[in-house]
């Protein structure tokens, strides 16, 4: 079944280009529950074989993950939290998870908007409060862009080098390494943020 939705994936990304990588990005950042390695991998493999080109498919990917969290970040800061609860069961997002995602932001301020882009099954979810928090859209976009940027090159490299029959074990690794880097990378924000106060 796996292997059926990666054919597709890569059918589709294939046909529709470099749109088609925009289009999923936008979903997969926004309000699609769908992981991005089915689409920024098989791109990555496509390119190593010559038949898309790496840097675009890095700035539609990038762009499409950017468009998709700004859209989350506008629908909580025109229309609140309560459209979120009432319509968010349909996309998995409970008041539960809700509160988490709340509490996450709050407890590490405008930083989380880049480290989250970088944690699968948080990563699409982070701009809802951020945008209940009405922070500065320059500094979200800017945070979401480094932190997007950063996973999309990750899952190009990943198909460009190791094709889409990759070593699941070996992604959990450099999943892991990156989450490791990203927690040092916030604690010497924090750090540096404290020692100017």
């Amino acid at each position: 079944m796996l292997s059926e939705v990666t054919n597709f994936i890569v059918e589709t990304v294939g046909q529709w280009g470099y749109v088609g990588i925009f289009c999923m990005m936008f979903l997969e950042s926004s309000f699609f529950p769908f992981p991005s390695e089915i689409v920024m991998i098989p791109a990555g493999y496509l390119a190593s074989k010559g038949e898309m080109n790496l840097i675009l498919a890095f700035l539609a990917g990038t762009g499409g993950s950017l468009a998709g969290a700004v859209f989350n970040y506008y629908l909580c800061y025109f229309f609140g939290r309560d459209l979120i609860l009432k319509y968010g069961k349909y996309v998995r997002i409970t008041e539960e998870k809700m509160q988490k995602f709340e509490n996450f932001f709050n407890k590490h301020g405008e930083i989380s908007t880049f480290n989250c882009r970088l944690i699968p099954g948080i990563r699409q979810y982070i701009s809802l409060p951020a945008g209940l928090a009405k922070m500065n859209l320059f500094k979200f976009s800017l945070y979401t862009t480094l932190g997007a940027g950063i996973w999309v090159a990750i899952l190009l490299a990943v198909g460009y080098y190791l094709g889409t029959d990759y070593d699941k074990e070996l992604f959990k690794n450099i999943v892991l390494a990156m989450l490791v880097a990203v927690a040092a990378l916030t604690a010497i924000y924090i750090y540096i943020k404290k020692s100017r106060k």
